[in-house]
């Protein structure tokens, strides 16, 4: 079967929710394609002296609650519908844990691993170059992402005030901290899933501290995952890790300290030592307590969803389940927290951010976490309440939150 199509997967988890909340024809219809797509092609002079072409794409879906908020992803197979999907999602995430602001996505269409220092920075002015008019505080807000780093969005802060004459901090949040970058922002998108996870745990009975857990991707989101579950669930014991080359099990236990250890030193799981291999398509099936994909999209599918054994599964990965496997979870009875509230926490400190450089002053980290915590709590709750209320699954529970908030600020502006 060929994979399902992201933008079109966004589209009808969208037209289920207009359904239930029985939007009207102009408000769902508005709601399923982006209010602007801004298309680019950028020509850089290489290090060699050659110029290369190369095509980007920034997305600002909808603004109805506030300015657009997204990263900027870069990647060799990068689409404009992937950035519409995600732009889709950033918007749903950003209503869904109430902070103002609407949802945007950009991507460039480039081999990040095959760019020099100097090459890096020239495409990332040349993207700010070409966007700067829909760029600011009150318009669109980027952020790291796919493959962009503190160090890029410190070359792009620096290229938009270049062109504005003036300090606009607030314009790119993920920047390094002696630019304007938050505490917290490193650990905040697994931290804020742990919050949820812990909230879930209670509503379910289930002993957090004694439960089983795998993780499948292991970047930022997933070693962070492996550290901070035992911080703020008490312990718990992980038995499987994988990543893009492979994973490793072992049901004595991995301790999250040396397997992060490990990867960071070596690139990889594999072979860590005392544990033996484990796909990434087993992983997902392995009986465990909490389940936290944290990879690519589409893992969970109507192929494997009968398969999956875990009681929690806490989406740290964007669209990692199909709309087919939902319900077959749901019926299945598994507690599936969907990603855009799961992994909102990254862009909730982004907003902080946002916030300090506006009135610039500066939170301590303890500060950051205290409302990082309040804010995901609040949310999982308000999500959890509309889940038993309206008895859908959790993923529609979230999207009927969100949506409702969007269109509510539509229709107050007049624009439905």
């Amino acid at each position: 079967m060929a994979t399902q199509n992201i933008f079109e997967i966004a589209q009808r988890q969208l037209d289920a929710t207009a359904e239930k909340l029985g939007l009207d024809k102009a408000t769902h219809e508005l709601l399923r394609w982006p209010q602007r797509e801004i298309w680019i092609t950028l020509h850089i002079r290489m290090d060699d002296g050659s110029t290369r072409v190369f095509h980007g794409f920034r997305v600002q879906y909808n603004t109805a609650r506030g300015p657009a908020k997204g990263g900027i992803r870069w990647h060799p197979d990068e689409t404009i519908d992937t950035v519409r999907a995600l732009s889709a999602w950033m918007t749903w995430k950003t209503a869904v844990v109430d902070i103002p602001l609407g949802g945007g996505k950009g991507g460039i269409i480039c081999d990040p691993k095959k760019l020099s220092e100097t090459e890096k920075e020239r495409l990332s002015r040349a993207y700010i170059r070409a966007i700067a008019p829909f760029l600011g505080v009150h318009n669109d807000v980027p952020a790291p992402d796919v493959y962009t780093t503190p160090q890029i969005m410190a070359w792009m802060m620096d290229e938009y005030e270049t062109i504005v004459q003036s300090s606009h901090p607030g314009v790119i949040t993920g920047k390094p901290i002696p630019l304007g970058g938050s505490q917290g922002r490193g650990d905040a998108t697994a931290r804020g899933g742990m919050y949820t996870v812990r909230e879930a745990c209670k509503f379910l009975k289930l002993d957090a501290a004694k439960a089983k857990f795998a993780i499948q991707g292991f970047g930022n989101a997933g070693q962070f995952a492996a550290l901070l579950h035992p911080e703020i669930l008490g312990k718990g014991k992980l038995i499987a890790v994988s990543d893009s080359k492979g994973g490793v099990m072992s049901e004595e236990g991995i301790d999250p300290g040396k397997i992060v250890a490990y990867k960071l030193k070596t690139g990889a799981v594999q072979g860590f030592p005392g544990t033996k291999p484990v796909s990434n398509e087993k992983l997902l099936e392995l009986d465990v307590d909490i389940l936290y994909p944290s990879a690519i999209e589409n893992v969970i599918t109507e192929k494997n969803a009968a398969n999956i054994k875990a009681k929690v599964v806490c989406e740290l990965a964007n669209g990692p389940t199909t709309p087919e496997a939902d319900e077959i979870l749901h019926k299945k009875g598994i507690h599936v927290i969907p990603d855009f509230l799961a992994n909102a926490g990254g862009v909730t400190v982004s907003y902080f951010e946002q916030v300090q450089n506006t009135y610039n002053y500066y939170w301590t980290l303890q500060e950051v976490y205290k409302q990082l915590e309040a804010k995901m709590v609040t949310a999982y709750h308000t999500v959890y309440n509309m889940h038993k209320s309206k008895n859908v699954h959790m993923r529609l529970a979230a999207y009927m939150v969100a949506v409702q908030r969007v269109a509510e600020a539509m229709k107050l502006r007049g624009w439905v």
